[in-house]
Order: structure tokens, then C-alpha cells, then sequence
């Protein structure tokens, strides 16, 4: 019953980190893909000293590519840790999203329709609040530092929070209140941005023994599923 379980617990983190592996691969060559395409439209730019409405239109798209990926690549480095799932999933979806629109808006000219814009800018604010979230909470604190990382959940959900209520309130934006709160919460979240790694930094190393005990089953797991492994191609060699 224990190797089962083990068998089991193993079996679960391999799959976890093959499906992480692979969202990160993809927004990897994405990335990769964008970067060389932005590059290839502004050396043409260069040389030949022309840009019409195509190209135009052509680096935008990998301008939004570009930042999708970066995006799904700091969700998909928080899902790595397997700390947490629905935020960096919530993100990545909301990404694509918000990237399939732009790019929609890019090829399509102005788009008149003010409900389209909204969800457009909510889809691409919520991506970026999970996607900061997500690389924030990759941090690793003691109990000490813990305030900090609500803090921060705290201050980026409401100014995501309050950012979306303008979106869909428009009547209430107001030049000197609403840029006065943008900014006083902006600067909170900048400085326990800043802070975060500090105090990742500043985090005692020590193991906990649960934390211990867990790995030396999940290598003990694999060492197992490696060892059957070899008698299965051993097996094979020998029957050939």
C-alpha cells in the first residue's frame, strides 16, 4: 500500500511538471518567434527605408505576441512550483484572450463597438494582475516576511479592482481623485514589489522536516519508477 502511494504521489508531480514544462515551452517559442519577427520588420525598415500599413500592422501583432508570452511565461514559472493553480491558469487564459482581441482590433481597424473595448482592456488588466501576482509569488518567505505577500494581494487586487470599476464607470473618473488613488496604490504595490525579493533574500534556507520527509518520498517515488523502467528494457533486450 505505501509503494502504491508513492507510486501514486510520484505519478502525479511528473505529470504536473510535463504540462507545465510544455505551457512554458510554447510561450517560450512564442516569445522567441515574436522577438525575431519584430527584429526582421525593423532591420527591412531600416535598409529599405519603407513602412506601409502592413507592416505596420504585421509588428504590432508580434508586439502583442511578445507580451502575451511574457505573461504566460510568468504564470507558467509559478505553476512550476505547484504552489498554486487557478491564479497563473486564470492568467494564461485571460492572456490569450486579451491577445486574440488586439490582434482582432490590430487587423480590423477601429472597433466602435464600447463594450468590446471594455472587455478588452478588463481581460488584459486581469492578465497582468495574475501574471504579477504569479512572479511575486514565487518568493519564498519566512514567517516573518508573510504580511508582505498578502499585502501585496491586497493592494494589487484592489487597484485591478478599482482600475476595473472605471472601465465600466466611466462617469466616475475624475482627474484629481481617481489619478490621486491610481497613484497612491501604484506606489504600494511598486514598493512591496520591491521589497519581496529583499525579504526572499533575507529568508532563513532551513528546510522544514515535513518538507524533507515529502522529497525524500517523491525521489524514493521516482527512484522506483526508474528501477522499473530498467528491468522493462532489460526484459526487452533479452526477449530480442
Amino acid at each position: 500500500m505505501i509503494e502504491i502511494t508513492r507510486f501514486l504521489y510520484e505519478t502525479k508531480y511528473i505529470y504536473l511538471d510535463v504540462e507545465d514544462l510544455n505551457l512554458k515551452k510554447i510561450f517560450l517559442y512564442l516569445f522567441i518567434a515574436s522577438v525575431g519577427l519584430s527584429a526582421l520588420i525593423g532591420i527591412g525598415v531600416i535598409l529599405f527605408g519603407k513602412q506601409g500599413e502592413f507592416e505596420t500592422m504585421v509588428m504590432l501583432t508580434a508586439l502583442t505576441v511578445t507580451v502575451t508570452s511574457i505573461l504566460g511565461l510568468s504564470c507558467g514559472a509559478f505553476l512550476d512550483t505547484g504552489r498554486g493553480r487557478v491564479i497563473p491558469y486564470t492568467g494564461i487564459v485571460l492572456a490569450l484572450i486579451s491577445a486574440a482581441m488586439w490582434i482582432y482590433l490590430i487587423w480590423n481597424g477601429t472597433v466602435h463597438n464600447d463594450l468590446y473595448v471594455k472587455s478588452l482592456m478588463s481581460a488584459t488588466l486581469l492578465s497582468a494582475s495574475c501574471s504579477h501576482i504569479s512572479l511575486i509569488s514565487l518568493a519564498k518567505l519566512d514567517k516573518r516576511f508573510l504580511w508582505s505577500r498578502y499585502a501585496i494581494h491586497a493592494a494589487v487586487w484592489s487597484l485591478t479592482a478599482y482600475l476595473l470599476f472605471l472601465i465600466w464607470n466611466p462617469k466616475w473618473v475624475d482627474e484629481q481623485v481617481s489619478g490621486r488613488i491610481i497613484g497612491v496604490m501604484s506606489i504600494i504595490v511598486a514598493a512591496l514589489t520591491v521589497v519581496t525579493p529583499v525579504f526572499h533574500k533575507l529568508s532563513h534556507k532551513e528546510t522544514s522536516v515535513a518538507e524533507i520527509d515529502a522529497e525524500i518520498l517523491a525521489l524514493r517515488g521516482r527512484l522506483a519508477q526508474l528501477e522499473a523502467d530498467r528491468e522493462t528494457l532489460v526484459s526487452s533486450s533479452i526477449d530480442q
